[in-house]
């Protein structure tokens, strides 16, 4: 606690200019209790649904650009709601970007900034509070359906960090064993791949709609398309795509099941439902791997293909329909924005890289801070500051050269062909600055 607040006090300016501050020595308990007494009184609170693919492109929907994969129900939630152009994972893999998610912290704050395997002893720390434990605080149900991938011990399945239930695989479908779990217990030693997004499908909908006399937080994070891919036989072999197709197919399918179940039970107008990916497409799957659209690279890397995703939101009656933004925005700050719509306050006591992007979503205003950090493991690489990104050198390997610091002008060239690093030396100085600045928030962090 001591090395957070030390470095909150080293960012003090940044970070109250986002609106929070630290705020050390209060317990766990005594937080969350204070986020529930602040929301009182404010009648039915909204309805959370975050939909959360895995290893989905930019360039997959059709809503973004893709003519070969079928996602009629994508695009329809795209045009009775928001589909957003800059929304970025905090991490280019898997594990990092969820405990981003769940945190509203940058991952190397919790330690998780690598992809867990199933021999690993490490997973989300007790010291982190996550939505899920905000949001059961103020009233609501809580659910967990599909890839974890935040530990897959009992200490760290979802169930001890504010999910009232579970029911998915812990870690990636690549690995052994692939385990299906419900709650705490393993049910099946092997899950068939073809009939997971089915089964998730059904248990999230079941969830709703035993959830409907209260405010609820479902987190359907689909296990595909990351590989091994698996379709049912509805969608086997129908796409123009092959298997990656088929899968996405079925995906989308997937989401319109919950926004029809959502018609069905009347819970449309109360209900904010945010759909995304948590890192760019396996490029190196080839044909089983996913499209960044024209954006650069992809899984793994810090350009734009690995860490922009997709992202549509949808809340009839609040966000206005057929809305495209621009404006930048990241996986962290869904935390803040869900928990300001649902009433409360976030939890003091540690550093909250997410910002309260509401306004954004609802068209009432904008995010209160335009800084981003991208984190590749325990490395800081680039950083997005309004229109300029600045990426440093990837780490070179044995015998070779560094490459060179490169800025890019995102909003003039999002595809990060033209480095304009010599021309902008200004830039270049004031953004490796604001890096410096941050790194300064995490303990142990070289500069």
């Amino acid at each position: 606690m001591k090395a957070d607040q030390s470095a909150s006090a080293i960012s003090r300016r940044r970070i109250l200019r986002g609106g929070v501050a630290a705020a050390g020595g209060v317990a766990m308990v005594e937080l969350l209790r204070g986020i529930a007494g602040a929301a009182e009184g404010n009648g039915r609170r909204p309805n959370f649904v975050f939909i959360f693919c895995d290893d989905l492109g930019y360039g997959d929907l059709g809503c973004y650009g893709n003519s070969e994969i079928r996602t009629p129900n994508l695009d329809r939630m795209a045009e009775q709601g928001l589909k957003m152009t800059s929304f970025y994972a905090a991490a280019p893999v898997c594990t990092p970007s969820r405990a981003a998610f769940v945190t509203a912290r940058y991952p190397i704050r919790c330690g998780l900034t690598r992809v867990l395997f199933p021999n690993d002893k490490v997973g989300m720390p007790d010291s982190e509070i996550t939505l899920a434990q905000a949001l059961r605080e103020l009233g609501y149900a809580t659910a967990c359906i599909g890839k974890w991938h935040l530990g897959h011990l009992p200490q760290f399945l979802p169930t001890r960090h504010g999910f009232d239930r579970f029911f998915g695989i812990p870690y990636s479908n690549d690995m052994k064993p692939r385990w299906l779990m419900r709650d705490e217990n393993v049910i099946e030693e092997t899950a068939p791949l073809d009939t997971l997004t089915q089964r998730y499908t059904a248990e999230a909908v079941k969830f709703m709609e035993e959830s409907k006399g209260r405010p609820f937080f479902l987190y359907l994070a689909h296990t595909m398309p990351h590989v091994p891919l698996g379709a049912s036989e509805a969608f086997k072999g129908k796409s123009k795509r092959g298997l990656y197709g088929d899968v996405v197919e079925e995906l989308d399918w997937s989401v319109g099941q919950v926004l029809e179940a959502l018609k069905r039970l009347g819970l449309e107008e109360s209900t904010l439902v945010v759909f995304s990916s948590d890192n760019g497409p396996w490029l190196s799957q080839g044909k089983n791997g996913g499209s960044a659209g024209k954006l650069r690279n992809g899984k793994g890397t810090t350009f734009e293909g690995g860490m922009r995703e997709p992202c549509i939101a949808r809340w009839p009656g609040k966000i206005k329909a057929g809305r495209v933004d621009n404006r930048p925005a990241m996986m962290i700050d869904l935390f803040p924005t869900f928990v300001a719509l649902a009433g409360g306050k976030m939890p003091g006591g540690r550093i909250i890289d997410g910002r309260d992007i509401s306004g954004l979503l609802l068209g009432t205003g904008v995010r209160a801070d335009e800084d981003f950090f991208y984190w590749n493991d325990r490395r800081l690489e680039a950083m997005r500051s309004g229109r300029w990104k600045l990426k440093l050198p990837a780490a070179p390997k044995k015998d070779e050269k560094p490459g060179p610091v490169m800025l890019f002008d995102l909003e003039a060239d999002p595809n990060e062909t033209t480095n304009l690093a010599a021309q902008n030396a200004e830039v270049v100085a004031r953004l490796r600055k604001l890096m410096s600045e941050h790194q300064k928030t995490v303990p142990g962090q070289a500069q």
